[in-house]
């Protein structure tokens, strides 16, 4: 993950676009000298998030941080907070990048912002509409959100759903931010027969198991200094993963 600070538009906008981009492009260098494969740029910074779109302001300064990631070289995905799905598609075409991930791709729910409803639809026809190679990784009962409203399915059910959608990839999470993925929700998911991607909880520790069972895993908090997702990546948090991952030690 490359946690961009807060952007314009937001509460906690600093005023300073240059050190948003000088901030993220460090981030992501250690990322990658520390062993990640790809990086999902996110405005993380911007919370409390708007529901469903951000303002163009946002919109242009993501595409410009995104941009000083894209000039790395490493396969890019964005995410939008929250649920503007629709923004970070238009950000992933103009900085070549190759997915993103979509909250409330298919089913709603209730998200700390409110009310997420389904996307499925209009984003992929305004993908077939710009021509563009853009994978969505759809989040399947996602973190931070309730889900009473789709208690009847199961993370299996939802995959499911997602895939008969056109998502290209499903996104398995704990409750929150840093909580742990259940490996049983992983292998659930897999039945739906996508990639599937652990999104949260994913530290040296339980790396190893995750290996095998998933297509990728998206690392954030734990490879923040201190593991606080506010702060600057570690390199040494990241080569721990990236062993762990690959089986051996730091």
């Amino acid at each position: 993950m490359v946690h961009l600070l807060p952007l314009p538009g937001s509460s906690r906008w600093g005023g300073d676009l240059a050190a948003v981009r000088a901030a993220a492009r460090r981030d992501a260098e250690i990322l990658l000298d520390g062993g990640c494969d790809a990086l999902l740029v996110e405005n993380m910074g911007d919370v409390p998030y708007l529901k469903g779109g951000v303002p163009p302001e946002t919109v242009a300064a993501f595409a410009v941080a995104a941009e000083e990631v894209a000039s790395l070289g490493a396969p890019l995905g964005v995410q939008v907070l929250a649920a503007a799905n629709r923004e970070a598609l238009g950000v992933a075409v103009a900085v070549g990048a190759s997915f993103v991930r979509v909250e409330g791709f298919a089913y709603a729910h209730v998200a700390d912002e409110g009310w997420i409803d389904a996307s499925a639809g209009p984003l992929a026809r305004a993908r077939a509409a710009l021509g563009a190679d853009v994978r969505f990784w759809a989040d399947a009962k996602k973190k931070h959100a309730a889900h009473a409203v789709t208690g009847d399915l199961d993370v299996a059910a939802v995959a499911r759903g997602a895939a008969f959608c056109g998502a290209d990839a499903v996104v398995v999470t704990g409750g929150e931010t840093g909580a742990p993925t259940a490996l049983a929700d992983v292998r659930a998911a897999a039945a739906a027969g996508l990639p599937v991607v652990v999104g949260s909880g994913v530290t040296a520790a339980n790396a190893g198991a995750f290996a095998t069972e998933c297509a990728a895993v998206v690392v954030g908090t734990a490879l923040k200094e201190g593991a606080d997702w506010r702060a600057p990546v570690a390199l040494d948090r990241v080569r721990a993963v990236r062993a762990a991952l690959d089986g051996g030690a730091a």
